[in-house]
């Protein structure tokens, strides 16, 4: 236990930070992080006055844990449309949908990440099997498709993911957030489903609007060809390349210390990746390349080599090649992928006007051999995909929306049923239920009087497009008042029209 001075210097230090952040405006995630720290000071210290508050009245600090945020409305509506939208670009290429449990065997997802392995969530024991918090949905994809006898499929598969990471809330990274993965599995000619799947990318990317953006294109061969003619060990290739990962983030001067000094790698073989993973370009860089006299003694650069031309040229004919580039240091770090990796990442412009990388919002790639891993014979089907980085998507799209004060509808309700006077709140029931069961998102007020102007506010408020106003006049004359809530027009219509009318009006 920190002793008594230490935690008040510590309460006065987060109080500062708390201040300064609000004074600098910063997000309110990030705001609400550092006073939640604040309040778990506070609360240690009082523990410390009265160690009985330790099991007896202690306050409960409500928060949700870290890495993890609640979604209300305005939030979750965004979330959906966002989602609609990925779900008809993943039918549109004819994928199918599965699910898998959110645990798996801890052995079924022991092995198949690398360095990220320390980063999955272990289960505490409860006398059964070993579980473990899937990580990512492609392991327990491999793992359907082995338990499954699957040869082939096209799938998509949208659900939540966790990982022990040191999360970012700011930039949308969660310990536990959803994923959106689009696969095809089966033996195909090189590189055709490879193509799809950055079209697929394109695609969402395009439809969802949410900026400049590149998709970044490498192969695992020529990587493995790099180091091979760089003069890395066979058995250092998995480590050097989780390093190379790192460049999204750290400046190169940084990866090549943790290759050296704690990957063992010498500098001479160091400094020779670090003049390739500079390099990044289209066709041009790929015909450089092959012509490369250090590469060009590695059978599987080449192999790498031609496997990338072979998909620039497939990238032209999808209309993607313009927002493809052949980018020597994309790495991904996973140890399942073994042929082409890409990564999609989200542009903008700092004040010289040079395009930078503000943030991946996609990835994937090849992984022939990971099914094989889990049949009892080995027997492999290859794969390809691309997971939707959804998260980091949902928190630029919540951004701009709160940049342009745009306001979200969070109901779908087509029609508000209103009375402009008493004792009608049965002739607004009857009249929901007869419109409910025709089709209509219709709602009307709780209570049984309310007064007309908040009705007509409410509606304004919410964004629905039309009210019908009863009153004792209309219902004698067996006619409603319909009312257009943006224009504030009314027209008079038939019960009997009723129907037909609101159906013309309201697109189906």
């Amino acid at each position: 236990m920190l002793d008594k001075a230490k935690i008040e210097q510590q309460i006065q230090q987060q109080g500062d930070l708390v201040r300064q952040l609000k004074a600098a405006k910063e997000s309110k995630e990030k705001i609400a992080e550092e006073v939640a720290k604040l309040l778990e000071l506070k609360a240690q210290l009082k523990i410390d006055d009265d160690p009985t508050e330790a099991t007896v009245g202690q306050k409960f600090i409500l928060k949700t844990p870290k890495g993890t945020r609640d979604y209300g409305p305005q939030q979750m509506a965004i979330r959906q449309s966002v989602l609609d939208k990925v779900i008809s670009v993943f039918k549109r290429h004819g994928a199918e949908s599965i699910d898998t449990p959110v645990f798996e065997l801890k052995e079924v997802l022991t092995g198949k990440y690398g360095e990220d392995s320390k980063l999955i969530y272990d289960l505490k024991d409860q006398g059964g099997e070993i579980l473990s918090l899937r990580y990512d949905l492609t392991v327990p994809f491999a793992r359907y498709l082995a338990m499954s006898k699957i040869q082939s499929i096209k799938r998509y598969h949208i659900a939540k993911v966790y990982r022990r990471d040191n999360p970012s809330i700011t930039k949308g990274r969660y310990r536990e957030f959803y994923q959106c993965d689009f696969d095809i599995a089966g033996t195909y000619d090189p590189m055709i489903p490879d193509a799809e799947c950055v079209k697929v990318v394109k695609e969402i990317l395009d439809v969802l609007e949410i900026g400049n953006y590149v998709i970044k294109l490498n192969h695992r061969f020529l990587l493995d060809g790099m180091f091979e003619a760089c003069g890395v060990p066979n058995d250092k290739f998995r480590s050097i390349c989780s390093a190379v990962d790192k460049l999204d983030k750290s400046p190169w001067e940084d990866v090549k210390q943790e290759m050296v000094q704690e990957k063992g790698l010498s500098e001479l073989a160091a400094n020779q990746i670090g003049e390739y993973v500079r390099l990044n370009g289209k066709m041009e860089l790929v015909e450089k390349l092959l012509a490369d006299e250090k590469l060009k003694t590695s059978k599987t650069a080449v192999a790498g080599l031609e496997a990338m031309k072979l998909i620039l040229n497939y990238c032209k004919l999808y209309n993607t090649y313009d927002k493809v580039s052949f980018d020597l240091s994309l790495a991904r770090g996973l140890d399942y992928y073994t042929g082409i990796i890409y990564e999609a990442v989200l542009l903008g412009k700092p004040e010289d006007g040079q395009d930078v990388s503000v943030g991946s919002v996609a990835g994937g790639g090849r992984y022939d051999n990971l099914v094989g891993m889990f049949d009892p014979k080995n027997k492999q089907v290859p794969c390809v995909g691309v997971s939707i980085g959804i998260e980091r998507i949902f928190s630029v799209l919540e951004a701009k929306i709160a940049t342009s004060k745009e306001k979200v509808r969070t109901t779908e309700i087509q029609v508000f049923v209103a009375s402009a006077q008493k004792n009608l709140f049965e002739h607004r029931m009857k009249l929901c239920n007869q419109l409910w069961e025709q089709g209509f998102k219709v709602e009307h007020s709780y209570k049984k009087n309310p007064k007309l102007l908040v009705q007509l506010q409410y509606c304004e408020e919410q964004g629905i497009p039309l009210v019908i106003i009863l009153g004792e006049s209309e219902i004698e004359k067996g006619v409603v008042k319909l009312r257009e809530v943006t224009t504030r027009v009314e027209v008079e219509v038939k019960m009997s029209d009723l129907e037909e009318e609101l159906r013309k009006r309201i697109q189906f």
